[in-house]
């Protein structure tokens, strides 16, 4: 396992972070257990949920494989969550109100069994709520060291750059983090988001780096979708990728190896990024640990990303 500072930060933590959405939902406690027995023993450290994963059973989950093991196996966990989308029904159960805000903190730290948390990441932008009053949230739950670093998650480059202003001109504390959608076939963080996060000197935690499962190869041209696969759901995640050019992009990462590994390694070419993975069994870490193995040369990985832009984009 390779290891990476948090952004600006100086915590460290593993070059993947274990994604945990599925945990209670499609992943049952046993096998979330084992799949997180299994990244600690590749040397993996970081873990990231989020109050909302499985109505805040994913977090339970979590908590109780936390309770169960060695302290100096807790001791070596950096674990992230967030809070943003709703929790309950009632109209300040949702947002980035210091309200809401407060109450979902204190939930998360009550499910995973702990009295701070790593990184606190803002699941998502609150045309309602101004920054500031959320800056101001994170940073009085810094200073009670309930938090130990405030993170963004699906920001758009002018959002990143307006909170980081906020917090400088504030003196809050400074997000260190951006977790957007980032793989192959998603590239358009490139125009604005990416630039935004490497001036303000942001990490970035790519999720989906695999494309809802387009960038392992199992979805095929001019066949169906492999039952249970999230391409047959009603509101299936790239349908519009379903084109030609795509198909040929993804059948000459083939031609180069598994596609799995050499998607995972085109974003851990960046020294930058943590890759979070949402593995369903523990069998699915396994292109990750061969793409530490096999890491990409510059002219490769502007290679790939030369024949992935050119899908896309057609």
């Amino acid at each position: 396992m390779e290891y990476r500072t948090l952004g600006g930060s100086g915590a460290v933590v593993s070059s993947y972070a274990i994604g945990t959405m599925t945990f209670g939902v499609e992943t049952p406690e046993e096998q979330a257990h084992a799949q997180l027995d299994t990244f600690l023993e590749a040397g993996g450290t970081f873990v990231d949920t989020a109050d909302v994963y499985g109505g805040g059973v994913s977090e339970e989950i979590v908590g109780r494989w936390l309770s169960t093991r060695p302290a100096e196996v807790r001791d070596r966990v950096v674990l992230a969550t967030k809070g943003r989308f709703p929790t309950g029904p009632g109209p300040n159960d949702l947002g980035l109100s210091r309200r809401h805000l407060r109450r979902a903190l204190e939930d998360s730290l009550r499910r995973l069994g702990v009295d701070h948390i790593d990184l606190y990441q803002v699941h998502a932008w609150d045309p309602w709520t101004p920054p500031e009053e959320w800056l101001r949230f994170l940073d009085d739950a810094v200073r009670a060291g309930r938090i130990g670093y405030p993170g963004l998650s699906n920001l758009t480059g002018w959002q990143v750059q307006k909170v980081v202003d906020i917090a400088d001109f504030g003196g809050l504390a400074r997000p260190v983090t951006l977790q957007p959608q980032y793989n192959l076939l998603v590239r358009e963080l490139e125009w604005e988001i990416v630039p935004s996060c490497q001036d303000a000197g942001l990490g970035m935690l790519p999720w989906s780096p695999l494309g809802g499962g387009w960038l392992t190869g199992k979805y095929r041209r001019d066949a169906p979708a492999p039952d249970g696969s999230r391409m047959t759901l009603r509101s299936a995640p790239y349908e519009h990728l379903r084109t030609d050019a795509v198909y040929d992009a993804i059948e000459a990462l083939e031609r180069r190896g598994d596609p799995a590994t050499l998607a995972l390694a085109w974003l851990l070419a960046d020294e930058r990024v943590s890759v979070v993975l949402g593995p369903r069994r523990s069998e699915h870490l396994r292109p990750g640990l061969a793409a530490l193995e096999n890491p990409l040369s510059p002219e490769e990985r502007d290679a790939i990303a030369d024949e992935f832009r050119l899908a896309v984009e057609s």
